[in-house]
């Protein structure tokens, strides 16, 4: 599926293991930038489903060097406990997570830590060091309990790219949607549409899927309103705001089309049959489409920084956190994306 894409504290210095420690695949990577994957918060899911997917990077061709950024010391806790032997790891130091923290549990600590490994692993792409990030799942509870106040990951890694323009893509096998707005409550992402901000998001779109191998990406954008407001009877954003945008792209040079009824646009984008990518007007109402179709195979992609950054499609679930139960496929979806968009890196 054709998809595209410093130091830090002093106090967390950047300390890499010997280059001579094993890595997934078995052709010679040594000279390939790598693909850095960040812990995510300590106390979910984001260690394991990461020692998981190394594991078994090599059984679908996955070939790295993947870079693990975090906390060595609580990494080379979890195999014994939780996941299978991979063998020695690189990992970048640039957290710290105390021996004591518990599994399962939303912490300041955890937050903090997986803040300090997203920033880490944004500046170290930024500064070429690493050919992509793929980010495990953290707990925006966790990281705001550390002070600080990012609503997600693609805040974090859009604020380390020089504040640029970014939105959030989700892509399956069959499935791509991408939002106008994100993590903000509903009446909010409806009282912020503007043309502007929808024209922007299908032109990063649009610029996005070109880089990767669309030449012409057909790009639907979804109404808000229950029948795209039938013709304003059950409202006019569609008139207002969302039609004047799809015109505006359209005089770009893009082919975009709609408003579309946003309870069946998905179904006519499903396996990629009318359209390449459907522009979504809110999180829930791109997401849950997505979703239906298997959480395990989504993948996350933040469309506008300039690196390849990628993410299982799912949260930290702190409930099965510390069970060895946690299921690898989207981490492995996500890892197999970031090597698929840089594959000539």
């Amino acid at each position: 599926m054709p998809v595209s894409l410093p130091m830090s504290d002093s106090q967390h210095a950047t300390q890499r293991t010997p280059s001579s420690v094993r890595r997934p695949g078995s052709r010679d990577s040594s000279a390939r930038r790598p693909v850095a994957i960040t812990m995510g918060d300590p106390a979910g899911i984001g260690p394991e489903i990461i020692l998981k997917a190394l594991q078994k990077a090599p059984e679908i061709g996955l070939q790295g060097p993947f870079v693990v950024y975090g906390d060595p010391k609580w990494l080379d806790a979890i195999p014994e406990a939780l996941a299978p032997d991979t063998g020695l790891l690189e990992v970048v130091s640039c957290a710290h997570v105390p021996a004591d923290l518990q599994v399962g549990q939303i912490s300041a600590a955890g937050g903090d830590a997986a803040w300090r490994a997203v920033r880490q692993a944004a500046q170290d792409a930024m500064a070429g060091k690493v050919r992509a990030v793929v980010t495990a799942p953290l707990s925006k509870a966790a990281m705001n309990l550390a002070g600080h106040a990012y609503p997600g990951h693609t805040e974090i890694l859009a604020e380390v790219a020089g504040n640029v323009p970014v939105r959030m893509m989700l892509a399956n096998e069959e499935l791509r949607t991408v939002l106008v707005s994100i993590h903000v409550p509903l009446r909010q992402a409806i009282e912020r549409l503007t043309v502007a901000g929808i024209v922007e998001t299908i032109r990063l779109t649009d610029a996005f899927l070109r880089r990767t191998g669309l030449e012409a990406p057909r790009i639907a954008v979804a109404g808000i309103n229950p029948h795209a407001g039938e013709d304003g009877l059950l409202g006019d954003e569609e008139i207002r705001i969302i039609g004047p945008a799809v015109r505006e792209a359209q005089g770009l040079g893009i082919d975009a089309q709609g408003p579309f009824p946003p309870d069946t646009v998905f179904m006519r984008a499903r396996g990629f049959a009318q359209f390449d990518v459907v522009i979504a007007m809110y999180h829930d109402q791109g997401l849950i489409p997505m979703k239906y179709l298997g959480v395990e195979d989504g993948v996350n992609l933040t469309v506008g920084l300039p690196f390849v950054r990628t993410s299982p499609d799912h949260g930290t679930a702190f409930d099965i956190a510390g069970k060895g139960v946690a299921d690898p496929s989207s981490m492995l979806a996500a890892m197999q994306m970031a090597e698929r968009l840089t594959a000539g890196c």
